[in-house]
């Protein structure tokens, strides 16, 4: 998540878009008053080691500390966060300032959510390598994509983004957001949390006809909006 006073923009992160890819390019343009969210610490790294701005006005303010933040803050010097990675719009609105949210462009990322959820299910394989395909569908696991997607560009069911970028045609959408903002240059996108999906295999490769009129019937809105086909 981002929020850029210097260019006027809030980047509302959903999960498995390419999120932290263009997280870390817009970092190179903030500047040192714009809220950049935190992310995991090898992509800190990659931050890092392109130069751009890392985390920076993330953190509560100290009177919306509680009790738990205060005792985390003495003992492990931890500070709890106030704008934070996959943060929904609706708890931006309530933190940013009321001009910034209301003026300001706000853009998010969709995907094809069948390919979406392969993805997801290597991003869980990762760490269980014995997971299948099937367990994974099984268990309902890709529902959570609803919320990270959707749940986050919409309040109270209605979209607040301006833009919905689409991830088959990130390239193109991402330039005319930077049309759009004035930015400089276009955005080179670092390779971030890649590699899980073992041979590139296809979503269509995996997917059962049962499998795709599950994820068909969770994601109807998608599929229509952004005109998805399997």
């Amino acid at each position: 998540m981002i929020l850029s006073h210097k260019h006027r923009f809030i980047f509302i992160k959903t999960t498995k878009t390419a999120g932290t890819s263009v997280e870390i390019a817009l970092s190179k343009f903030c500047g040192p008053e714009d809220i950049i969210a935190a992310i995991s610490p090898e992509d800190e790294v990659t931050r890092k080691e392109l130069g751009y701005p890392g985390p920076q006005h993330h953190t509560a303010p100290l009177r919306h500390y509680s009790f738990q933040d205060w005792k985390s803050r003495l003992r492990r010097g931890v500070k709890p966060r106030w704008f934070y990675n996959h943060m929904p719009a609706s708890l931006i609105r309530d933190r940013a300032p009321a001009e910034a949210w209301k003026t300001y462009y706000k853009f998010a990322i969709e995907r094809n959510p069948w390919d979406r959820a392969v993805s997801l299910f290597y991003w869980h394989r990762r760490n269980k390598p014995d997971l299948s395909f099937e367990t994974f569908m099984e268990d309902e696991r890709y529902l959570g994509l609803r919320k990270s997607g959707f749940g986050l560009y919409s309040i109270d069911g209605k979209v607040v983004a301006d833009r919905i970028c689409r991830f088959e045609t990130l390239e193109q959408d991402l330039e005319e957001v930077r049309q759009e903002l004035g930015l400089p240059e276009p955005l080179v996108l670092p390779r971030a949390k890649g590699g899980f999906r073992a041979k590139k295999q296809h979503y269509r490769e995996l997917m059962t006809p049962a499998y795709r009129d599950r994820i068909a019937e969770a994601f109807a809105w998608e599929i229509e909006t952004f005109g998805y086909e399997f």
